[in-house]
Parts: C-alpha cells; structure tokens; sequence
C-alpha cells in the first residue's frame, strides 16, 4: 500500500480534544462483535458508504484502493454533482470498478424519501424530504423501492455482491417500514454512534481536521463508519482527508471487513 497523502499529520492531531458530536440517532446501533484477528490487534471496522452528492467518489474510490478497503455501498437514485442520478448511465463504469474491486452494496431505496410514519395495518408513509411528493407504500410498494437499485447495480455489474440489507434514508425507520421490508427479504442496518462521521455537517462548524480528530479519537472496536460520495452542502469536501482517516485506523492497528449479512 502506498504512503498516506499527507495533507494532516497525525502528530498535530494527536493532542486535539475529542468534540461533542451526536449522531443522528435515527440509525445509530451497537458496535458490532467480531473476533479479532491477529493482526487486527485494535479491531474490526465496517466502512459504510451511501451514495449523497456523488463529488468526491472518484477521489475517495482511488483512496479505498490504495489502502486496500473494502467497504458496504448502499445504493440510492440521487441526484449528484454532475447533474444526473446516481444509479444512471454515466455512473455504470463507477460502480462496475467498485464491485470488481471487491466491494459489497445493499439498498439504500431507489428514490431516497423517508419513511415518516405508519398509517395502518402493512402500510408506511413514503415522503419527498425535498417536499415534491408523498405516498403510502404496502408490501408490493416497499419490495419494489428496495430492489430497484439492487435490479439496476445487476444490470451493470451481475457480478456484484449483493447483501440482504437496506438503510433507510437519514436512518428513519418506523416499525411498519421494518416489518415490510423484511419480509421482502431486507434487514435494516443503522450505524453506530461513533461511526459516524460526519461529513454531512457544516464544515464552517465541523472543519476536516475536527471531524479526523474525532474519528481517530472515538473509533472502537465493531464500529459501522458511516459516510457518503460526498455532500452537497458541505464546503469543505470530507474526501480530502478520507485517506488520511484510513492511514490512521490502519496505523492504529485497525482492519476493515464487509458487513455481515444478518446482522442488523
């Protein structure tokens, strides 16, 4: 593996103070337990990624290859920084490479809403967070937004490893949206408190430098990492310090592995 890029080193930010960051409790879960290898002498991370603004994912996607980590990729239709939607044409040679690389992916749904409430029996309430639309979904609503994005990775890379798990958009679930997915064959998997890391929040308030701080500082044993292919609002791009964040873990004795495929 190549060196780290060295845009932060960790002796400066050795003797920074952890922040006081919460994440959104929506998803957030317990650590995962896993055995440790032997050389994994401080843990096993799981690296998760959801698909967002898309602007770093070439920069991320070379760091992840040059510190040889795979990671679980939940797929959406968003809208991104080239002014198209993620799981469109253009994207196809993208994931096609990550899923040759090893990578795993679960859904993310197709049109990224959320789930704000249930209305009955078997029925969930699907929103537009953007405000454009509203519907309820049943059990044939919620099996086709769940493997929709899963029919459209196939459709490009067959090859792909496939997980039977799903996330729901901002981690906001509700015990009918659980249920139907479920028996559509989906376990819903959060993160954990630690794990995530931030690069959704204001960069003005939460610069680079803070958020790889924190990380280096938090990350425990079992953690699900959450973080995206970049977000639109964020100034300051996460990516340019991920592979700084990588080197760290792995200089801390750190491994990475896929999500197992059960436990949410």
């Amino acid at each position: 593996m190549s060196p780290p890029p060295g845009r932060r080193t960790l002796l400066r930010l050795a003797g920074l103070a952890p922040l006081a960051l919460a994440a959104r409790g929506a998803g957030a879960q317990a650590p995962l337990a896993r055995p440790a290898l032997p050389q994994c002498r401080a843990g096993t991370l799981h690296l998760t990624i959801d698909t967002g603004w898309g602007r770093e994912a070439e920069m991320i996607a070379a760091a992840l290859q040059r510190r040889e980590v795979r990671a679980t990729l939940f797929l959406a239709n968003e809208p991104t920084a080239r002014g198209d939607t993620s799981l469109g044409p253009a994207w196809a040679g993208f994931w096609r490479a990550r899923a040759a690389e090893g990578h795993a992916f679960a859904s993310h749904t197709w049109r990224h809403w959320y789930f704000t409430g249930d209305a009955g029996p078997g029925r969930v309430r699907y929103v537009n967070r953007r405000g454009k639309g509203a519907e309820m979904l049943g059990a044939d609503g919620m099996r086709a937004e769940l493997t929709r994005p899963i029919a459209a990775l196939r459709a490009i890379a067959p090859e792909a490893k496939v997980l039977p798990l799903w996330r729901a958009p901002g981690g906001h679930t509700t015990p009918n949206a659980l249920r139907l997915a479920a028996a559509a064959g989906f376990h819903h998997q959060g993160w954990t408190a630690n794990g995530f890391l931030g690069d959704e929040l204001s960069s003005a308030t939460h610069p680079n430098d803070r958020l790889l701080a924190q990380a280096l500082a938090r990350v425990r044993d079992g953690e699900v990492l959450l973080m995206h292919w970049g977000v639109r609002s964020r100034r300051e791009p996460f990516g340019l310090v991920f592979e700084d964040l990588l080197a760290g873990l792995q200089a801390k004795g750190f491994c990475f592995a896929l999500l197992p495929a059960q436990d949410a």
